[in-house]
Parts: C-alpha cells; structure tokens; sequence
C-alpha cells in the first residue's frame, strides 16, 4: 500500500471514528450525566458542529486523494467518490439546515429525528469509504 492510500485509510478511519465515538457513545452521557437536557443539548450542539469541520475536511482530502488512493482498494473508484460526497452533502445539510432548527426547539421532535437519521446515513457513508479503502480490490 502507497503513503496515499495508508493516508486515505486514515481519514477515512478518523472520519467514521470520530462519528461512531461522538454519536454514539459522548452525546449519550452528555445527556446522562449532566444535570440538566438544556445543557446536554448545547454542548451536544457545539460537539457536532466540530464534528462537521473534521468531517468535511477528512471528505475534502479524501476526494483529493480518492483518484489514486482508492482505485487500489475498489475497481470502481467514482462508487468511492460518490460515497464521499454522499456524505459530505448530508452533513452539510445537518449542519445549516437541521442544526439550527434543533437549537430553536422548532418542532424539536421531528428535526432532532431527521437530524438523527441523517447523522446515521452519514455514518453509514463514513463506514462504506472506510470499508472501501482497506478492502483488497477484485483482481479477477
């Protein structure tokens, strides 16, 4: 494996870790462990929005990369590409369109749903680019 691909696999780990690590495991004990949800929910709000900038920066030198570091890991490098912005976009859209609704409580339980939702579909894509790059490509 080439220094781009090793970097690639890094990203791509950082990018899917730090989202299974904050969604998965800090929020929930912001929320059990704070005393109250109005608190939990701020700092909840702060730690996502952090977590958007390292998840568009990892996707941004992904796509630099994602010519040659991930034609080795898939015969189909636009497919990785395409998981990359798939990801990218959906956390654009938590971001600067669910983010803020959330924060106003405007209609808390449906937004905080979609935001959820929209932060598993962009761990989902996280975890394809991560899979992508370390699986062995088909030399058939």
């Amino acid at each position: 494996m080439n220094r781009r691909a090793c970097v690639a696999v890094y990203l791509a780990a950082l990018w899917w870790g730090s989202l299974t690590g904050l969604g998965f495991a800090v929020v929930p004990l912001l929320f059990r462990y704070l005393p109250t949800p109005a608190q939990a929910g701020q700092l909840a709000a702060r730690l996502f929005s952090a977590q958007t900038a390292l998840s568009l920066a990892c996707g941004l030198v992904l796509l630099l990369l994602a010519p040659r570091s991930l034609q080795l890991a898939t015969a189909r490098p636009r497919d990785a590409r395409a998981w990359i912005l798939a990801g990218l976009l959906v956390a654009l859209l938590s971001e600067f369109a669910v983010a803020p609704r959330i924060v106003a409580r405007d209609q808390l339980a449906l937004w905080h749903s979609v935001g959820s939702a929209l932060y598993v579909l962009q761990w989902l894509c996280a975890g394809v680019v991560l899979w992508r790059s370390v699986k062995p490509r088909n030399r058939s």
